[in-house]
């Protein structure tokens, strides 16, 4: 059969895959002139660097498996974690048990009760509980009203915004927390996690340098603007079009990751506009599906259009010296306009970018807020007072370099009765499939979860055509 597949990031390169051990003729459009999608990378001091912060936790088996049979297994490195979160003016350690019994923002009382309702929804594996109450509600119920103003409510404003942190459900909480303790050994265990030395690029570019020898074909730089069923005896037509990247940059990157040999091969250029399919999968936004699909059923494209999204607006640093000593920093101050430090070289070592150091500094915004529409040295202007907050000796001469980057549609607001309002990837378009960042839950995206739902689609996919 012919499957076009749109998306080439985790979800959509891992459906070609399947399909292709099955001998199907797959095409996969993908409107960057990267592949990889939140998770692409580009080029930075010899190395290759993620656009937006990327690693995997122990637990990630789906896309650990992966992996191991497209055979960079030896790539991956197991790091004992180092996680902080900033409150109160400086940075208090969360790796082990005893760093929680000495958070100070919090008397001793409600350190337990916040150790307390962390090791109960470890111990809890029914998610459906936490469906219809949001974790404001939950939270101020069962760890008290300073465990969630201190603690968790600069958290969820920092990551869902002022008008969305009330509206987020608790099920959404639970499946973070899980991720987490499942790259923990034991109760009182250091986390660990995994990240691939060569990169997340180079395992989408094995991935994609097998399915070329599957058969198929990988087509960047095009966008799909129309899906349309019931042509030829119930073919799916693509309409394309020549498109910018999805990934937009007031500021030139400082490498263009098309010149990246190792993309050269995976990449085709389509000639033709128009294409018919058996089947289709796309990978895209529930609101750019339901424009490319208008003929969708109103009770379907209701699902699709009532999703709500936050923008990802990332800061990429290049030190010439370490900012903190801590990898993942949540902060919890809400004076300070970004709501994660990732410190990378925390993680790995400098030498591997040339002896110098990157920082991410992480936001997700809505796409009227006005960091959204801050060019990249206003954006900088902004923040960089603000890591003297985080290192009291940071000078702006430290930064060697700066990135910037931005993807729309990056987060989408989980509320309660959230599964009530997941599209399935069936649609009720016969041969036409939908798996996006939408239908992951109770678990939080990422690319492990966009792995399993490609082999999933792949697999409903087989099932109905055969």
């Amino acid at each position: 059969m012919k499957v076009g597949i749109i998306g080439a990031g985790a979800a959509g390169l891992t459906a070609a895959y399947e399909l292709g051990k099955f001998g199907h003729q797959v095409t996969v459009y993908e409107r960057s002139p990267f592949i990889g999608g939140q998770a692409s990378t580009f080029e930075l001091n010899g190395a290759r660097l993620e656009r937006g912060y990327h690693h995997l936790f122990t637990g990630d088996n789906y896309i650990l498996d992966l992996i191991r049979e497209i055979g960079l297994e030896n790539r991956l490195r197991y790091i004992d974690s180092t996680v902080g979160t900033f409150c109160n003016g400086r940075i208090h350690d969360f790796v082990t048990a005893s760093d929680l019994l000495k958070f100070s923002p919090l008397n001793f009382l409600d350190r337990i009760r916040l150790g307390l309702v962390a090791l109960r929804l470890r111990r809890t594996h029914d998610w459906n509980q936490f469906e219809n109450v949001t974790a404001e509600d939950w939270i101020l119920k069962n760890a008290g009203k300073e465990v969630y103003s201190r603690f968790w409510e600069p958290m969820l404003r920092g990551k869902f915004g002022d008008d969305y942190y009330q509206q987020v459900g608790m099920a959404w909480v639970w499946g973070k927390m899980h991720t987490r303790f499942a790259s923990r050994k034991g109760i009182f265990g250091r986390e660990k996690l995994v990240y691939p030395i060569g990169s997340f690029g180079e395992i989408f570019d094995v991935l994609a340098d097998k399915i070329l020898e599957q058969g198929g074909e990988i087509r960047s730089s095009f966008s799909v603007d129309a899906i349309e069923s019931g042509v030829n005896n119930g073919l799916i037509g693509l309409k394309l079009s020549p498109s910018p990247s999805s990934w937009t940059s007031p500021e030139p990157l400082k490498s263009s990751p098309v010149e990246d040999p190792l993309k050269q091969r995976s990449v085709v250029r389509p000639k033709e506009n128009k294409c018919q399919f058996d089947a289709v999968v796309s990978t895209v936004s529930s609101s750019a599906f339901a424009k490319m699909a208008p003929h969708l059923p109103v009770s379907y494209k209701s699902k699709l259009t009532g999703v709500k999204y936050l923008s990802a607006v990332l800061v990429i640093l290049v030190l010439d010296r370490p900012l903190s000593d801590v990898y993942w920093l949540n902060v919890a101050d809400r004076s300070i306009p970004f709501v994660g430090v990732i410190e990378q070289t925390n993680l790995i070592d400098s030498g591997h970018y040339a002896g110098k150091h990157i920082v991410y500094l992480s936001n997700y915004v809505s796409t009227s807020n006005r960091l959204y529409k801050l060019r990249k040295y206003e954006l900088l202007s902004e923040y960089l007072p603000h890591l003297k907050k985080i290192n009291p000796l940071f000078k702006a001469s430290w930064v060697q370099d700066s990135y910037y980057h931005k993807v729309d549609v990056a987060q989408p607001i989980v509320g309660v009765n959230y599964s009530q309002s997941i599209p399935s990837h069936r649609t009720p378009v016969k041969g036409l499939y939908l798996a996006n960042t939408t239908q992951v839950y109770p678990e939080d995206r990422g690319t492990n979860y966009s792995v399993r739902m490609g082999k999933i689609v792949a697999q409903m996919l087989r099932q109905d055509l055969e």
